[in-house]
Parts: structure tokens; sequence; C-alpha cells
């Protein structure tokens, strides 16, 4: 059984095909979905989304926050941003991750968002060694 996925960025529409599960990186652990799920609204948080299409073949994307929400058998991923591993930099993405490390935040607010970009540079040099 399948129902249709859909990842919006701000940018462009990265997806929009049968799949069979997903699995989303929700703000407070990771969420499976398969077909004939209760609806659902859920906040994401920083890290791998997994799409196994129709198929048989998996996709992974890397996603940075926003939403997803499963209704009448339609998954809707509305996310800032998301990256495919063969679209990541491996060097690019090393880059800003020494960027992020030397930054020197002044406030809390800088703190928070250090670690973010850590975060994100890091997951980014995962991503791009699994091409």
């Amino acid at each position: 059984m399948s129902f249709q996925c859909t990842i919006v960025t701000p940018e462009q529409q990265l997806l929009d095909q049968t799949v069979t599960q997903a699995i989303l990186p929700a703000h407070d652990g990771q969420i499976g979905i398969l077909t004939s799920r209760a609806p659902l609204l859920v906040k994401l948080g920083l890290g791998k989304l997994q799409i196994d299409l129709a198929g048989g073949k998996r996709q992974t994307y890397l996603v940075d926050g926003g939403i997803a929400q499963m209704k009448d058998n339609k998954l809707t991923v509305l996310t800032s941003a998301a990256w495919a591993p063969q679209d990541i930099d491996a060097a690019a993405a090393r880059a800003e991750y020494d960027e992020a490390l030397n930054a020197k935040p002044s406030d809390q607010r800088g703190v928070q968002d250090r670690q973010r970009k850590l975060n994100r540079a890091k997951m980014k040099q995962e991503m791009a060694g699994a091409k």
C-alpha cells in the first residue's frame, strides 16, 4: 500500500511521488509514517528524512526544521531547507563547520545559533560521505 508524498522548500518542490513509507525527524524524535495513518501534524527538527518510493528505492534528505502533515493518505512536508546527499559539497560542509566552530557568540541566542550551525554542518558532512 502507498500514499502520496510532497516535500517543499521555499525555493522548490523536491518530491511529489507515491511512497510506501516515510521516516521523519520530528523535533522530539523520529516518527514513521505508513499508509492510512491517522491525521497528524508534527513539528520537524534537524535530521534525516527517509522516503521509501513505491518502486522499492529509498531517498534520503537532510531537512532543517519545518512541519509535516499527514491527512487523507497524503504526506506534505514543508521545510525551510532540505538537501539530497548528492547535492551536498563535503568541503563546503567542512568550511561551514569550521566557521561555526570559530564563531564567538555574545549571548545565549548566539550560543544556540552556533550549536545549530555546528549540528547542521556535521550532518551535512555525514550525508555527503554517504553518497
